[in-house]
């Protein structure tokens, strides 16, 4: 069996507004959403290995959602840390549109912890969920000291926290060099704003800092796609890697699109299907098309827990 570690943050949501609804929505978010995804879409010969800290306060809760994902590695855990886990308050003023508050404080993973637990793994998926899971030296030890396959969902890089908890979007101090540790970058289109003004000059930047793809998602649009040449997926033998040449981009649109739904954990999901079909050897296209529809399959769904079992379509809407 080959190995995924996947790197992230468990987020204990209360959500106002959602889909019109009057009453508060407590549940896991985070990378609870990429799991479950994770769970549905990895190739048979593929284990998650979870390299999540969570807080001891809900650290009993969140070893409960870890037990219901079916393909994770036999000794996968949770790290408990003092700390209280992060929870975010999410208001939605529009369909798409959020604000977000954060409290907690689970601390990020240094290269000395982080080190020794990488040395068996076959590739990373990386989302930043809280934007401090790894410092950019962090991330440049990562990228020196593994071998494999790095893809990263940028997110919450692109998020400041203002005094109150507030998150506020930023521009990406160092971006460069950021870019330069990962093979496989995922941002959305308001990301994608905040890095500069042309979608082909941030791509371009990216590709020349060793990006192998980035992807962009667009929403009800599906995603774009930009790399340097045909690009392939190596899970065994090494990094990602694309033929150096004139940069290819295309955009791939949703199967079908979803009216009233809910967009919380529709990048997560989107992302985390890609990565398992990239790794199951899916042409880039057929991958990124079927990241698209188990996203919109997401906006049917509320919430992580159980998120896997209506991926499958094992459980009605709820």
């Amino acid at each position: 069996m080959k190995r995924l570690g996947v790197l992230g943050t468990m987020v204990w949501d209360t959500i106002y507004g959602r889909g019109g609804e009057s009453t508060p929505v407590e549940e896991w978010g985070g990378i609870a959403y990429a799991l479950a995804a994770l769970d549905v879409a990895l190739p048979s010969d593929w284990q998650i290995v979870p390299l999540i800290k969570v807080g001891r306060d809900l650290s009993s809760r969140a070893e409960e959602f870890r037990r219901t994902l079916t393909r994770q590695a036999a000794a996968a855990r949770f790290v408990e840390v003092r700390e209280p886990n992060n929870r975010v308050t999410l208001r939605y003023t529009s369909d798409t549109r959020r604000t977000e508050h954060l409290v907690g404080g689970v601390p990020g993973w240094t290269w000395t912890e982080l080190g020794p637990m990488v040395r068996d793994l076959d590739a990373i998926y990386l989302n930043f969920i809280s934007g401090f899971e790894l410092t950019l030296e962090a991330a440049q030890h990562l990228r020196r000291g593994y071998p494999g396959p790095l893809y990263a969902d940028l997110h919450s890089l692109l998020l400041a926290v203002g005094h109150d908890g507030v998150r506020v979007p930023r521009s990406l101090p160092e971006a460069a060099a950021w870019f330069g540790c990962f093979d496989v970058v995922q941002i959305n289109e308001d990301e994608m704003a905040r890095l500069g003004d042309d979608p082909i000059e941030v791509a371009a930047a990216a590709i020349g800092a060793g990006v192998s793809l980035l992807v962009v998602t667009l929403g009800q649009r599906g995603a774009i796609y930009f790399t340097p040449g045909p690009f392939t997926f190596y899970p065994r033998s090494g990094r990602p890697w694309a033929q150096a040449g004139p940069i290819q981009t295309a955009r791939i649109p949703v199967p079908a699109i979803v009216t009233q739904g809910d967009p919380t954990g529709c990048g997560d999901v989107f992302g985390a299907t890609l990565v398992a079909r990239l790794l199951g050897g899916d042409p880039l296209v057929t991958a990124i098309g079927e990241a698209n529809a188990l996203a919109g399959r997401n906006a049917r769904c509320r919430g992580a827990t159980g998120l896997q079992l209506h991926l499958r379509g094992e459980l009605a809407r709820r």
